[in-house]
């Protein structure tokens, strides 16, 4: 074959390529290493069509020869690196990775590629020090500014990410999630400029079918559970475009007991933990076996040990990748799989979309739907998911009786209340308070705290604080709505009894939406401190009034923000008929099925039997609701 003739067949295989004709331009790149073994450009395309038809392996087989043939061929150390890290193979990814660097060292893709594999292995300080590299090599690259303020946020410095973000959209607004992620950090740090305009543009583009969120940020400023099934529904096409073949193909497991693995990164001191560890010393070790598998990151603390003592197998899988988990799963044989993360921090949803188990449910962690492609069911009850909203759901419902959250009557709570002084109140005056992670505090809620502190003299507002930028922001924010801004008070953070201590101090408990208090509402009311709600159309702005009812008070449920606003009011102009309150809220207490952990574990196990039931039997999922009387 003639140069001429090489250089012909170059250009067609590089056409077939652009087309996407991926397999004939392999065939025809290996034709011209068969006549021009060195032809480096040939070699380098070959690996790239091979990735792109998932056959990553030869593809490393192919960029390792040409790197050993020309050492300063950075597009092949690049494409090793980037081959490397899908195979979550991180130190070889940040070797190839760190040669391309030192080599071109104005190649920002060689930093950001560096930054992925240091944050990978939990060097966050050198992976920031890598994407401030990138960035300054090339101002222009859009991506590393995207990841710097994706590290910056995990580095929970959320002003710093939203610069990071805002620079991003100047150069390449169309990234994906980056609009959805920039909105979310302002939401962190209650930097409310543009609200409005960020909100509708998120919503617009869910709309249209583009990835321009995550699903759980999108809950923080979204209630339309249409618009959030949208959204996983491209969040899932965009994740998985090849669909990963399932490690369970239809075998039938002849357990003396229903053998459930509970999967979830967040065994630990961590919300979930804190709810379920009752439920997991409780369940009935004659009918069930549980297994628990612990995904990254790998803590040990007391609520660990604690969860590690309750199951029967507790499985450290953060070393492993999905595939790797799903197929530890499958050879456990476990029948009910239970995604405990959904969408939320560290999910994995990789392992339910290898299908790992013949049964799995979406229980806990996410407070929405993932998609009947990782999940048969959601566990739910029928505040949350009520039935003219069951077609938002592409699970099958399952509803319990009560309440879908599942809560540790052993919670203690500390014996001492710290003085009003000691937790910088004032001595006198009402206070309102809502221990809510500060994403959930949106404008419209806060406009009627706002109107609160006014029409109520002498009142406080008790949030959590211990970060200076959001402070100083909700007090610029309560400036703006004429109220004086020392009528902010913030908590710092503490032992979860010494927490529950201090909800004595307060008087009434005031819910955020659409993302309504989750954990810290069964915390309020475990306190004995009475909680006002606003309900609205999704799962995750409707948990607190479940939560209500299932505490005998459904009357602090209300419908609207103005209904919210004004029993919120009435409650602190009537301090008999808020004492009334509180006194029924601490009878109800003792029997509320709330917090009656045993009663919730018949209830869940139940609806894991029921699901099993039917899946050995051979029919496919379906909705339905426990029975009260297990």
């Amino acid at each position: 074959m003639t140069e001429e003739e090489v250089e012909g067949r170059f250009n067609a295989a590089v056409g077939l390529h652009r087309a996407g004709r991926a397999g004939e331009a392999a065939s025809v790149y290996r034709e011209i290493l068969a006549a021009r073994a060195g032809h480096g450009h040939a070699a380098y395309n070959l690996g790239v069509a091979l990735r792109s038809l998932g056959r990553t392996r030869e593809a490393i087989e192919i960029w390792t020869g040409l790197a050993e043939r020309e050492p300063d061929r950075v597009d092949a150390l690049l494409g090793l690196s980037r081959a490397y890290r899908s195979l979550n193979d991180d130190v070889r990814s940040l070797d190839f990775a760190t040669r391309a660097a030192a080599l071109r060292p104005q190649s920002g893709d060689a930093h950001n590629l560096r930054s992925n594999a240091l944050r990978s292995l939990g060097r966050n300080t050198e992976a920031l020090a890598a994407l401030d590299a990138a960035v300054a090599a090339e101002p222009g690259y859009a991506l590393a500014h995207s990841n710097r303020g994706h590290l910056l946020s995990a580095l929970k410095r959320h002003a710093e990410a939203v610069q990071s973000y805002r620079a991003a959209r100047a150069l390449e607004p169309s990234l994906p999630d980056l609009t959805g992620a920039l909105l979310d950090q302002q939401m962190r740090c209650c930097d409310w400029r543009d609200f409005g305009v960020l909100q509708a543009e998120v919503r617009d583009g869910v709309r249209r079918g583009e990835p321009v969120t995550i699903p759980f940020t999108f809950l923080a400023h979204n209630d339309d559970p249409a618009d959030q099934m949208a959204c996983v529904r491209t969040h899932l096409k965009g994740r998985f475009p090849d669909w990963p073949p399932a490690v369970w193909t239809g075998q039938t497991y002849r357990h003396d007991r229903i053998r459930v693995g509970y999967v979830s990164s967040d065994l630990r001191v961590h919300a979930v933990a804190q709810l379920l560890v009752g439920l997991l010393e409780r369940h009935d070790r004659d009918r069930f076996e549980i297994h628990a598998y612990a995904l990254p990151p790998s803590v040990e603390d007391d609520m660990r040990a604690r969860v590690r003592a309750a199951c029967d197998v507790f499985n450290d899988v953060a070393s492993l990748d999905d595939a790797a988990i799903a197929k530890a799963i499958r050879a456990a044989e476990i029948d009910i799989a239970i995604d405990l993360n959904g969408y939320t921090t560290h999910c994995r949803p990789g392992i339910f979309a290898r299908r790992c188990a013949p049964v799995q449910i979406n229980y806990l962690g996410y407070p929405g739907a993932m998609g009947s492609l990782t999940a048969d069911y959601i566990l739910a009850d029928s505040t949350v998911i009520p039935e003219a909203e069951s077609d938002h759901y592409d699970e099958k419902i399952i509803r319990l009786p009560f309440a879908y959250q599942p809560n540790d009557d052993r919670r203690r709570i500390a014996e001492t209340t710290p003085t009003r002084s000691e937790a910088c109140l004032p001595e006198a005056g009402f206070v309102f308070c809502c221990f809510n992670a500060s994403y959930k505090i949106t404008p419209p809620v806060f406009d009627i705290w706002a109107g609160l502190l006014r029409d109520v003299p002498d009142s406080v507002l008790w949030l959590l604080g211990g970060d200076a930028v959001i402070e100083d922001n909700l007090r610029h924010e309560l400036r703006a709505r004429g109220v004086a801004p020392e009528r902010l008070v913030f908590a710092p953070k503490a032992p979860l009894p010494e927490h529950l201590a201090r909800h004595r101090l307060a008087d009434l408990f005031l819910d955020t939406l659409p993302y309504n208090a989750h954990t810290t509402a069964s915390d309020a009311l475990w306190a004995g401190l009475p909680l006002v709600t606003c309900t609205g159309r999704s799962f995750a702005a409707r948990v607190a009034a479940s939560l209500l009812r299932a505490t005998g008070l459904p009357d602090l449920v209300t419908g609207s923000l103005e209904d919210y606003r004004a029993l919120a009011l009435d409650l602190a102009r009537n301090p008999e008929k808020l004492s009334a309150l509180r006194t029924r809220l601490a009878a109800n207490l003792p029997g509320a099925p709330l917090f009656d952990t045993d009663r919730t574990r018949r209830q869940v196990e139940a609806a894991y039997e029921i699901a099993w039931r039917r899946k050995m039997a051979g029919l496919d999922p379906r909705s339905f609701n426990v029975p009260e009387d297990v």
